[in-house]
């Protein structure tokens, strides 16, 4: 029997990342239930020559992170490149009026003070604040935490700028992307371009800490733009991929795991049982899965200490996830010329319409007017459709896991609380008149069109519970140290050779791949990686 130095479950972002680091000096198994790799990194044909990612397409926080900084270079040359605008994000409101954030800091200010006198300079302080405690807020998304590198940040910046202001950031940290828009924006229009952006981070815009996201998010989207997989999502696990098998690396797919194995003294590793009943053997697994799947399902005859036990009985789940996709004839043809640059375009009207669909959504209800995020691949992948047409992406992030009813009245929702295809296409029907108000002949235009509902999404990835994108609810009691337990520090499980990784873990969801880089370089220093 073959013994490995490591078997991962799952092959998302975080686990191939880790094995393309681990490769290189040992030897790694991964295995994925499904038949293919990728976890949400996923491409497909939406109509003959269109391709479409059905669920993750921004490569946003895999730029800003430390992984890409590292396997840039051996990515690109195993086939995997990526594409962006430069106007990674903007709003079209309900009244048709619209603003676009580009990528040049002065022109955004300059943009902001037209619409309201003092905005620009508001901006250009928001953002040099992140530009001056850039290294702490950026280390704490891509450090171990409680280790000596957090410590290390953390009296850096002391020393730089006095124990009070240090206090105070982490103070201001705290608002909620409400306050933080309404006393920093004069502008209503400004402040209907910022509020959805914590959603993108599994965070509401009422929470403590969703105004510091949001502020970061921004900062992130001006200096990075939001760059996608040129010819598909798909094209980063097949050059991850690449990059493990050229290390001698194995990936099995159609390889459901089963259980962790305990060794003789019943506490350390010696393997993975597969559903098949086929073991594997390692002293490590590393386990890219929500802590449900982890302590459930892979540790389920271990004896599970009391206060992890508790604490993931209280792991809770965010919001649903609803994914639309369009081949189109022709771009789209929006009433401001700019929007046909913008990777990811927003109808949403300021922070009272995304608070209101967050609440109808979290009360279980299908908002009356949802925020609706709308990517534009092809405006920087002209591979992804043929000559002259279009994909639209779009994502709804606010819908009910369980459906109590419709907050406009007009859909029926079925006394189970399950979504239906009936519910699915209903409510993408009220999506799509929302882009039809703006483009008349919006409809026209349409070649096909795919709707992925919550429940659909979770068919696809096991992660995703109740179509949570984020594998776990975002809120500070589930964030930072407390993710995905209190009990738990970092990537460490209470079972020596187990290391959880993933969007459950720090530094959270997204497509960053730093959870699976963190334990990979504490397992295997001495990569060049």
């Amino acid at each position: 029997m073959a013994i490995y130095d490591h078997i991962i479950i799952g092959s998302g972002i975080n686990a191939l990342v880790c094995a393309a680091v681990l490769s290189e000096r040992q030897t790694v198994l991964v295995v994925e239930r499904e038949g293919e790799i990728g976890g949400t990194m996923r491409s497909d044909t939406l109509a003959p020559g269109f391709t479409y990612d059905p669920m993750a397409a921004t490569f946003l926080l895999f730029h800003a992170g430390p992984a890409f900084g590292a396997l840039e270079g051996p990515l690109a040359r195993a086939g995997a490149t990526f594409s962006t605008t430069q106007s990674p994000t903007g709003v079209l409101t309900r009244e048709g009026r619209a603003l676009v954030l580009g990528k040049d800091r002065a022109e955004n200010a300059a943009r902001f003070d037209a619409l309201h006198p003092g905005d620009g300079a508001a901006y250009l302080a928001e953002m040099g604040d992140i530009d001056a405690n850039a290294e702490l807020l950026f280390g704490l998304l891509g450090t171990t935490l409680l280790s000596g590198k957090t410590a290390q940040l953390l009296a850096k910046s002391a020393i730089k700028s006095g124990i009070g202001a240090v206090k105070a950031l982490i103070g201001e940290a705290l608002i909620s992307n409400r306050r933080r828009l309404q006393t920093t924006y004069g502008s209503d229009l400004v402040e209907a371009l910022f509020a959805p952006w914590p959603l993108h981070a599994g965070l509401n815009p009422e929470q403590p800490f969703s105004g510091k996201m949001g502020a970061v998010m921004a900062y992130a989207l001006e200096g990075i733009g939001a760059p996608i997989a040129t010819g598909g999502a798909a094209k980063v696990p097949e050059a991850l991929k690449t990059l493990i098998e050229k290390n001698d690396g194995i990936i099995r797919t159609n390889a459901d795991a089963d259980e962790i194995i305990p060794g003789t003294d019943g506490r350390d590793v010696a393997g993975l049982r597969l559903v098949n009943g086929e073991a594997l053997s390692a002293p490590s697994v590393i386990c890219c899965v929500t802590p449900t799947q982890l302590y459930g399902r892979l540790l389920r005859n271990w004896d599970i200490p009391a206060p992890v036990a508790r604490g993931v009985a209280r792991y809770g789940y965010g919001k649903g996830n609803m994914q639309i996709h369009y081949a189109l004839e022709r771009p789209v043809a929006w009433p401001d010329a700019a929007l046909g640059d913008v990777q990811l375009l927003h109808l949403a009207d300021g922070i009272d319409s995304v608070s209101k669909a967050t609440n109808e959504a979290e009360r279980g209800l299908l908002p009356e007017r949802p925020t609706v995020c709308i990517g534009q691949p092809t405006a920087a992948d002209k591979s992804r459709a043929p000559e002259g047409k279009a994909v639209l992406w779009l994502q709804l992030p606010e819908c009910p896991r369980t459906l109590k009813g419709d907050a406009a009245g007009e859909i029926e929702t079925p006394a189970d609380g399950r979504w239906t295809e009936a519910v699915r296409e209903a409510y993408a029907d009220r999506v799509e008149a929302m882009i039809a108000a703006h483009v008349p002949d919006f409809q026209d235009t349409i070649i096909a069109r795919k709707a992925y509902a919550p429940h659909d999404l979770e068919a696809m990835n096991m992660n995703l519970v109740g179509g949570d994108p984020y594998a776990g609810w975002c809120g500070l009691d589930q964030f930072f140290v407390f993710r995905p337990l209190p009990t738990q520090t970092n990537h460490k499980t209470f079972v020596p050779g187990v290391h959880h990784i993933g969007a459950s873990t720090h530094p959270g969801p997204g497509l960053s791949g730093t959870s699976g880089w963190l334990v990979a370089k504490a397992l295997q220093p001495r990569a060049r990686w």
